[in-house]
């Protein structure tokens, strides 16, 4: 009676298969990119005080935020990684271009990072000390400002955009996840594009209505996939005949043919 009641309950435990725990690892490294948002505030100082790398006192906010935004970014190249065996089946060229946008997106926000933790050094190093150019390091310190704010620009404005538009396509096509997800995505990236763009050509500010409008979609496509796929994961029947679309391994060495008479 022991055994079977073992039994019984061992084949409710159905095991995990490999699909969901791409889903489920996918949507969590796509939640841990929001961490990002922990960020905005620690960078405060460094980002609007002219003056902040000839003042005294720690950076402590801008050293967190420098390991929270380098997080973000693993968890960027960590999406791409889990989610390109699934998106390569359905469209190679698309997976490629998603993996490729993920490792810019990561790029740019080191790239980013690096400026700021700059300013953290001179500041410690150079900012302080007696005989200290001031003016010269508060020019030094805007550049590194200005780095940070353009790298923020491609890497975690126009990159997401663009992420958005080929994953989103894929899943759409597919069906992998509900459809109203990455309409989400699709419909949000051509407009943070644009919104982008005008940034770029002056037309724009930073924080307008029409980033701001642009910024919705996008933020819920994001949110959205990250929660599906870990608390649902793939749509069983199309990740059915996403496993079923992987090309059977061919032997190797090659096994010579039999030559019949």
């Amino acid at each position: 009676m022991a055994n079977a009641a073992v039994t019984t309950i061992a084949t409710k435990r159905a095991p995990m298969n490999s699909m969901r725990k791409t889903a489920l690892v996918a949507g969590a490294l796509y939640l841990i990119t929001f961490i990002a948002i922990a960020a905005a505030p620690l960078y405060q100082s460094v980002l609007n005080d002219p003056k902040y790398i000839v003042s005294s006192g720690i950076d402590t906010g801008v050293r967190w935020g420098a390991v929270i935004e380098m997080i973000v970014a693993l968890a960027c190249i960590g999406t791409a990684i889990a989610l390109y065996p699934v998106v390569k089946r359905q469209n190679e060229s698309f997976a490629l271009g998603f993996v490729a946008t993920r490792v810019v997106e990561a790029g740019m926000i080191s790239v980013g990072v690096i400026g700021l933790l700059s300013i953290a050094t001179l500041r410690h190093d150079v900012g302080t000390a007696a005989g200290a150019d001031a003016a010269t390091l508060v020019i030094a310190g805007q550049t590194l400002v200005a780095t940070y704010d353009w790298a923020f620009l491609i890497g975690q404005t126009l990159m997401p955009a663009m992420n958005a538009l080929l994953l989103g396509y894929v899943l759409f096509r597919s069906g992998l996840v509900p459809r109203i997800i990455p309409l989400l995505g699709l419909i949000g990236g051509p407009l943070m594009i644009s919104s982008t763009v005008g940034e770029i050509l002056g037309i724009n500010p930073h924080v307008s209505v029409w980033s701001a409008i642009a910024l919705v979609p996008i933020f819920a496509w994001e949110l959205s996939l990250g929660l599906w796929l870990v608390f649902k994961g793939f749509r069983p029947s199309a990740a059915v005949g996403a496993a079923s679309a992987t090309p059977p391994e061919m032997p190797w060495p090659p096994q010579p043919r039999a030559v019949t008479a």
